[in-house]
């Protein structure tokens, strides 16, 4: 058995989901825009430099989810995957995942970003396992708080050896393993596995991937 792990934004898609979201809710008036397009720019940018501080972006990632109910939600997200998220996904990018789940390779994409948001793109892929950071609910509503450990940088090791001990298995498991992924925040995952794949990377970890001759292909 083989294990196909993928990093979602950036790296299937050909943009970021999570700063994608905030922009929409900011188009829709969710959100203001002079405060937190500002803020949503700043993250960001702490990401790619690998400054970011998890707890704060994911508090302002999540509370905007606990501000509404849920069916108002699910209806902006439906919006948003057609809008922003399916011009995002390209032939290449599906077809990479399809090659792996035709071989029967057990598949999951593991990203930072919430399940709230990532949870129907990994649909739109058919990909069936998706380790993701978990909003916390109480009777079917956020409240805006973080469920377990976030999936982010050393923390997505953590969350792929949690899921694969629930499935019975664990490293040992496998004859080999991938992880796509475009950042150098997934350096410590991409180290794990047998076959660490870089996808239209950043150029630290460009540098990383020649330095040791790991592949490097484009979706794009």
């Amino acid at each position: 058995m083989n294990l196909a792990l993928f990093d979602l934004d950036n790296t299937l898609l050909s943009g970021d989901s999570d700063f994608e979201w905030a922009q929409f809710l900011i188009e829709q008036g969710v959100l203001d825009r002079e405060i937190q397009e500002a803020r949503n720019q700043r993250f960001y940018q702490q990401y790619q430099e690998g400054t970011l501080d998890i707890g704060e972006f994911l508090d302002f990632q999540l509370q905007p989810l606990a501000a509404h109910p849920r069916e108002r939600l699910d209806a902006w997200h439906r919006d948003f995957m057609a809008r922003r998220i399916l011009p995002m996904i390209g032939a290449p990018a599906r077809q990479l995942v399809g090659r792996h789940l035709e071989r029967g390779d057990l598949t999951a994409i593991v990203t930072a970003t919430n399940a709230f948001v990532t949870g129907p793109i990994a649909r739109e892929f058919a990909i069936p396992h998706l380790i993701a950071t978990i909003p916390a609910q109480e009777q079917g509503q956020f409240t805006g708080d973080v469920r377990g450990h976030p999936s982010f940088q050393g923390g997505k090791i953590t969350r792929v050896e949690a899921w694969l001990e629930s499935l019975g298995l664990c490293w040992g498991s496998f004859t080999d393993s991938w992880f796509y992924s475009d950042s150098h925040n997934d350096l410590p995952l991409l180290e794990r596995v047998s076959h660490p794949v870089a996808v239209d990377p950043d150029p630290t970890l460009r540098r990383r991937a020649e330095k040791e001759n790991w592949q490097i292909l484009s979706l794009r």
